[in-house]
């Protein structure tokens, strides 16, 4: 039977095991032998992370050809409008390497379930922050940073709360648990909005 492996990556951690001196690894974190992340984070992103000892459910989750949508909370600098909410949501952004697909883009308060990051964000006392809730089905290099500046509003922290139907409910920072099959409940939202 497959190994199935929910994991919430904190801040930092590289998406491998083995790595550089003084770099956090997967294998700081877990134990189990065989397992490789489908998809990626990269250092300076936090969030969920699905790991599994089977290349085709691997292949399935990290390809966009199988349309898993993937969710992510952005806190972005500066009060995100519709007008860069349309931006995103229409696909047709060109950054360089590629042109962005349509996605799924709303403006939330900042999420009840999270934690505080160690080391906190940059903020400027006179910039203010706000949430943005981003559904992918496609997944580039740094894409959501660069998707988030291109409108505009630079991304300051970037959380992957969601992959198909798996979520990061019940793992704090640096847990994982083994799962056979998704969950289908959402994660709640919450918190208020400081722009």
């Amino acid at each position: 039977m497959s190994k199935l492996i929910l994991f919430n990556k904190p801040f930092g951690v590289l998406c491998q095991f083995t790595g550089e001196a003084g770099k956090q690894t997967l294998a700081e974190f877990i134990p189990v032998p065989g397992v490789y992340a489908a998809g990626r984070l990269d250092a300076d992103s936090e969030g969920l992370l699905v790991l599994t000892d089977d290349g085709l459910l691997q292949k399935r989750i990290a390809d966009p050809q199988h349309k898993l949508p993937k969710t992510y909370v952005v806190q972005v600098e500066g009060c995100a409008d519709e007008v860069a909410l349309a931006r995103l949501r229409a696909g047709g952004l060109d950054l360089g390497d590629f042109v962005t697909k349509p996605c799924e883009a709303r403006l939330i308060d900042e999420p009840a379930w999270l934690w505080p990051r160690h080391p906190p964000i940059r903020e400027r006392k006179s910039i203010p922050t706000s949430w943005i809730e981003i559904v992918l089905r496609e997944g580039k290099n740094r894409q959501v940073r660069r998707m988030t500046a291109k409108v505009g509003f630079p991304t300051l922290r970037l959380i992957r709360a969601q992959i198909g139907e798996w979520t990061l409910e019940g793992l704090s920072p640096g847990n994982w648990q083994e799962t056979s099959a998704p969950t289908s409940k959402p994660l709640s939202r919450g918190g208020r909005n400081s722009c």
